[in-house]
């Protein structure tokens, strides 16, 4: 068993994150991982789809807030997908060995500490595995609040699930930390930039700030062109990637606020507290939209809102979120 202390977290890769670098002698919150790592985004795509539904998400790709956060704290680190479950599994026995906790990409469906009105085929969860005896592995899984088990079977089933985004047995752990007192100020302004340029800067409409009003306009013509049946199917969708699924949805400006907050001592910036308080009203909106959307889908009153009017709202949330982050660029600019 590795000396790794478990802290239950909002998300699965900037719990994972947090909790490692906490380990190697660097302490900062999820937050601040999350804004170090640009983790807050937008991506509507209607040419992938995740049970016959269009792909949405409101974060970056799975692992690019770790990526992102190690590099920015000048941390080495490694990642390795694999052919054959056996050697993932070898490769994994040899550094949890040496007492090097391994972060791990797996499938929630078959996680049996999960409980079963949670489980879903979602491809891209992150758990650390920092312990192994008689063939079980211990995990910390930041979504739970103690630690867990796993078998060597059921470890390397969810490793391998099969479906959209197949994991791989894929792994990352730290190779080397070259200081536990890393350049805050300069990781959060890389961070900062970052996050403004993948929101407003994207040409292609499926991405940040333009994806928003792009779905907003299809959502206008679903229940037009697919019926009332796949209309609400495409927006319960959407429900569950806000509001259930790991993709941050509400939850990340939410964290994002927080970030803000931590952020403005360290740069100098009082404003970023009136930006915080902005960033956490957007979250109030998307939070907002998630249970009109739920009360259309679940017809739970007679006054639930038109497909039009659901748009408009996501029309709202990306013009605010818009002023947010042109306010964000222009503040960090000066830095």
């Amino acid at each position: 068993m590795i000396n790794f202390e478990h802290k239950p977290a909002a998300h699965c890769e900037s719990g994972v994150t947090a909790n490692m670098l906490n380990f190697y002698g660097i302490q900062i919150s999820e937050p601040m991982v999350l804004g170090i790592g640009g983790g807050v985004f937008f991506s509507y795509m209607p040419f992938i789809t995740l049970h016959g539904m269009p792909v949405i998400s409101f974060r970056p790709l799975p692992g690019h807030i770790f990526a992102r956060v190690m590099k920015r704290l000048k941390i080495s680190i490694s990642k390795r997908r694999f052919l054959s479950r056996k050697q993932s599994m070898k490769a994994l026995d040899r550094l949890v060995e040496k007492g090097v906790p391994v972060g791990t990409v797996v499938g929630m469906f078959f996680l049996p500490y999960v409980p079963k009105e949670y489980r879903f085929h979602f491809n891209a969860h992150n758990i650390c595995i920092i312990g192994k005896e008689n063939g079980v592995y211990t995990v910390s899984d930041p979504v739970s609040l103690a630690l867990n088990e796993l078998t060597h079977d059921e470890l390397q089933r969810v490793r391998f699930a099969k479906g959209t985004y197949p994991p791989m047995g894929k792994m990352y752990w730290v190779n080397k930390v070259h200081s536990t007192s890393p350049d805050l100020k300069a990781a959060i302004v890389s961070g900062i930039k970052l996050n403004c340029h993948r929101m407003l800067d994207i040409p292609v409409p499926y991405f940040g700030n333009k994806g928003i009003y792009l779905l907003a306009k299809h959502l206008r013509l679903w229940e037009q062109k697919s019926g009332a049946r796949k209309a609400a199917l495409q927006l319960a969708q959407i429900i569950r990637m806000l509001e259930e699924i790991g993709t941050g949805g509400a939850g990340f400006r939410y964290m994002y606020a927080a970030f803000l907050q931590e952020a403005a001592p360290i740069l100098g910036k009082p404003e970023y507290l009136d930006l915080s308080g902005q960033m956490s009203g957007i979250g109030d909106l998307w939070r907002d939209f998630a249970t009109e959307a739920a009360r259309k889908f679940k017809k739970r009153s007679d006054n639930t809102l038109s497909y039009d009017q659901l748009a408009d709202k996501l029309v709202h949330i990306a013009n605010e979120e818009k002023q947010f982050f042109t306010q964000l660029r222009q503040s960090i600019q000066s830095i």
